[in-house]
This record gives structure tokens, C-alpha cells and sequence, in this order.
């Protein structure tokens, strides 16, 4: 994982605004927070600046002492004390509401083994009038002097991050702010590099975002651990179980991947708590902002109503879609893939474009071919069309299926251009543009396909022949000097 970041650890026990000051410290809501214990579960990662230094802040579930474990809690546990031993700086966050706990003697007992600087933040201190009398009990949990915060009210944040800038000094520099003088500076700098004949500078290789989705319990964090090849995040049977989308890095084949594992999706009547709607909606803001959709399905029950509805949403999008049939080794030796294949792009036709793999994340079967697609996808969305080629397609379909009668008028095909990437959109231009027929559409759409060898969305607009109004100015007046004509 590339990280050169500073990485600041905020663990407690469930409950205590953990997610809250994640949020704070960030200056922007990442992090989902509800007042019910156990809301986050895996680690949770964002970058930030803290003043003049760039720094990494990492969201953990609650620590649940040993003794009231339950096997999910145990895991959400370990999440916790893996960031702590991967950080520099630990923020332990209890509550000063309900005073020093069983629970927080148990978390600090761990921090206390461990070599990192650790900040004792008390929060929800709002409301107490005697901030002193309110912090001498934490002293007795041994981590040092209390410090009092209120994130949800922004009270004491910043001498917190004056604090922990102390114990990072060799955090890197962030950048310095892009005003609008620096932009209107570089565009001038590409101005004059154009005007003097220059090339510019092809641009590195973007990171490639993959969101990983799909129904509760198909099998999605278990894809992304035997992906990166580690524990990342927590799997267990109980759906549900994620819910903040959690973003991953990796490096594969020279370039930077990110994997963000979302929560489940199930249908709007289906979700019956408050967590479980601001997780879906997470999941679907992960599809807006990914390169690539993976959509995973379970081999046991593939093809229900609401797979074709999350695969639309990646198209609508104009998201590169790979369709993952997971759980393959339950249903291997009962079903060909041909015939599975071919059964899933039947019910899934609106997108039978996207390739599709057969895995079982569980046991690491073919899980790199997800990653050798997703490159692929990824490549094929910016793709560009030659002209000359898309000029032979134009003639191939007008010749081999002329459009047919409107009004008594025949449609003619004049022209095509790409006229967009990401996805690649064409521009058909026609005499009546309205009139063409959604069969005929789907026609050169599949052509197009077919063509160019396309398994990402594509996007046809059709459009009428620039100038009509001034054509028709013509047409009138040819017409009134034939009309004064006929009258002489």
C-alpha cells in the first residue's frame, strides 16, 4: 500500500464519537454517524491536511472488552489494533458523559503496551460547567493529560491539532492551495507551449478507483481481502456487516489501484434502519465516483431483480461494468459456464456488454482476473475511434439497412463523429433526427459494439445537420420567386 502520509489512529470503545471526530478532524462528513454503538466496523482511512502537513486519519470500530466478545466484535477489534500498530500518532476518544468505564480501562490497558504516542480526548464535554472536576478521573487511566473536545461542536479541535502536529515533524508539506491566479497562470503557460509549436506532457498514468457492489452478503469483502491478500476488512457471515465504503490501495501491474468495498444493497422497501439507508447511499455515491463498477453476484441465487437494478445504475452512470459471479465453486460441478454465461447476459441484456468472471473470492479462484479486466475497462472507456473507420461504419449501415420512411420522407445518415470519451458518445447526424427508430438505434449500437470490439457503456446522440434554419430561409425564398413567376 503506497502511503507516505503520516497515519493518525482514533480508537475507543463503541460509542463514544470516534467517527464524529473523524469527521471533524477531516472537515467533511466521510464517516457514517448514528447514535448506536458498533455503526463502524472496518478501518477507515481519509487524507487530510493538518495546517501546513499532509496527514492520514483512520476511523475504527469500537473496542469491546475481551470477556463480551462476539465473534463480529472480535473481528471489528482486530481492525482496531491493526490500525494502532500501523500508526504514528493514537487518538484514544472517551466519553465524558459517562465517565471512566470498564471498557475504557480495557482499551487503555492495550495502548499502554504499546510504544505510540497516545492522546487521551475526552469528547462531549459540552455542557459541563467545571472542565477540571469533569477530567480528573481520566487521569487515573494512566495515557497522560486529558485532553477536552466537543466534536460535534468544534470545541478544543484545534489545540488537538497542534498536539499531534508536535509528534509528526516530518510530515510532508501539502501543496500549496490552486487559486484562481495559479490556474489562470498555467493556462497561460499551455498557451504559449501550443503557440510555440510545443507538445505538452502526456499526463502519468491515473490511479485506477474500483468500487466493489452488490447485494447483502454476495461475497464483496471477501473479494477484496483475497484481492489485496490480507485481512483489510471485516468478512462474517451476517449481512450487513460493512458500511462505510471502505477504500483500499494496491499496486498491480505498475499501477495504482484503488478498491473501495461498499455496503450491501437491497431493495428500498427492504431497508428498515436509519444505518442501513446512509450505507446504501454510500455504496451508490462509491458508483458516481469509481473508474470501474464490479458487481459482485452469488452463484447461488444470480440474477434476481435487484442485480439488473445496480448494474443499470453503473451504466446510467457511464461506468465501466464487470459482472463477478462469486460463491462458483458451490455450483461448479452442477452447472456449466456456458450455459450460466449465457443465462445471466439473457436476464441481464440491457448490459450484456460487460465482460464476466467466475470466482471463488473465498478460496482466491481467479480472483487476479477481476484486476486484469478492471485495467482493461479501464483503458477501453477512453478509447477514440478512427475516423476513417467510423465513416466505413456509416456506409456499412445505411447500405446494409437503410433507415426507413417518416412522413412520407426518407431518413438519410449524412455523418459521425466521437464526440466524447469516458464514455466513449457519438454524434449521429441525420435529417430527422427524432423520427429514427429505437430498433434502428439498437442496431448500430450493437454494430458500433460489434465493430470496435466495445465492453464498456457507449453513449449516441443524434443530431440534426447544422443550419436548418438557414436552408429553410433558402427554401422560402426559392419558393416566393416561384410563386411571382407563376403570377406573371
Amino acid at each position: 500500500m503506497r502511503r507516505s502520509r503520516p497515519l493518525i489512529a482514533i480508537v475507543g470503545r463503541p460509542n463514544v464519537g470516534k467517527s464524529t471526530l473523524f469527521n471533524r478532524l477531516l472537515g467533511k462528513k466521510r464517516a457514517i454517524v448514528e447514535d448506536t454503538p458498533g455503526v463502524t466496523r472496518d478501518r477507515h482511512y481519509a487524507d487530510a491536511t493538518l495546517f501546513d502537513r499532509e496527514v492520514t486519519y483512520v476511523d475504527t470500530g469500537g473496542f469491546v472488552p475481551e470477556s463480551r466478545e462476539d465473534p463480529l466484535a472480535a473481528d471489528v477489534r482486530l481492525q482496531a489494533q491493526a490500525a494502532v500498530e500501523e500508526c504514528d500518532v493514537v487518538l484514544f476518544v472517551v466519553d465524558a458523559r459517562t465517565g471512566v468505564t470498564a471498557g475504557d480501562e480495557d482499551v487503555a490497558r492495550y495502548l499502554r503496551k504499546t510504544e505510540k504516542p497516545v492522546f487521551l480526548v475526552v469528547n462531549k464535554v459540552d455542557g459541563f460547567r467545571n472542565e477540571d472536576t469533569l477530567l480528573a478521573d481520566f487521569h487515573g487511566l494512566a495515557i497522560g493529560e486529558p485532553i477536552a473536545v466537543s466534536a460535534e461542536h468544534n470545541n478544543g479541535i484545534d489545540d488537538l491539532r497542534e498536539r499531534i502536529l508536535v509528534k509528526i515533524p516530518d510530515a510532508p508539506l501539502a501543496p500549496p492551495a490552486r487559486t484562481r491566479a495559479v490556474r489562470h497562470a498555467e493556462r497561460e503557460a499551455v498557451a504559449e507551449d501550443e503557440a510555440a509549436g510545443l507538445e505538452p506532457e502526456e499526463p502519468g498514468p491515473k490511479d485506477l478507483r474500483i468500487s466493489i457492489v452488490g447485494r447483502p452478503n454476495v461475497g464483496k469483502s471477501t473479494l477484496v481481502n483475497a484481492l489485496l491478500g490480507e485481512q483489510r476488512v471485516v468478512v462474517s457471515p451476517i449481512a450487513g456487516t460493512t458500511r462505510d465504503p471502505v477504500d483500499s490501495h494496491l499496486d498491480y501491474q505498475g499501477r495504482h489501484v484503488i478498491l473501495t468495498d461498499t455496503a450491501g444493497i437491497r431493495r428500498k422497501a427492504a431497508i428498515s434502519q436509519k444505518v442501513e439507508g446512509f450505507s446504501v447511499l454510500g455504496a451508490l455515491r462509491a458508483v458516481e465516483n469509481s473508474d470501474v463498477t464490479v458487481l459482485v453476484l452469488d452463484a447461488t441465487e444470480a440474477g434476481v431483480d435487484q442485480d439488473m437494478k445496480i448494474a443499470a445504475l453503473a451504466e446510467e452512470k457511464g461506468r465501466g461494468l464487470i459482472i463477478v459471479v462469486n460463491k462458483w465453486d458451490l455450483v461448479r460441478g452442477k452447472k456449466k459456464e456456458e450455459d450460466y454465461r449465457a443465462e445471466l447476459k439473457w436476464y441481464l441484456k440491457w448490459v450484456a456488454w460487460a465482460p464476466m468472471v467466475f470466482i471463488a473470492a473465498k478460496d482466491g479462484h481467479k480472483v487476479e482476473k477481476v484486476l486484469d479486466l478492471a485495467l482493461q475497462v479501464f483503458d477501453q472507456q477512453r478509447f477514440r475511434a478512427p475516423t476513417p473507420m467510423l465513416n466505413k461504419l456509416l456506409e456499412h449501415v445505411t447500405t446494409e439497412h437503410a433507415l426507413p420512411m417518416a412522413h412520407g420522407r426518407q431518413l438519410r445518415l449524412y455523418y459521425v463523429a466521437q464526440v466524447a470519451a469516458v464514455p466513449p458518445s457519438f454524434a449521429f447526424v441525420c435529417n430527422m433526427p427524432a423520427e429514427v427508430p429505437d430498433r434502428y438505434k439498437r442496431y448500430v449500437s450493437n454494430y458500433l459494439r460489434s465493430t470496435f470490439n466495445l465492453r464498456v457503456p457507449i453513449r449516441m446522440f443524434w443530431r440534426e445537420r447544422p443550419g436548418k434554419d438557414k436552408r429553410k430561409d433558402v427554401g422560402n425564398r426559392f419558393k416566393a420567386r416561384a410563386a411571382s413567376k407563376r403570377r406573371r
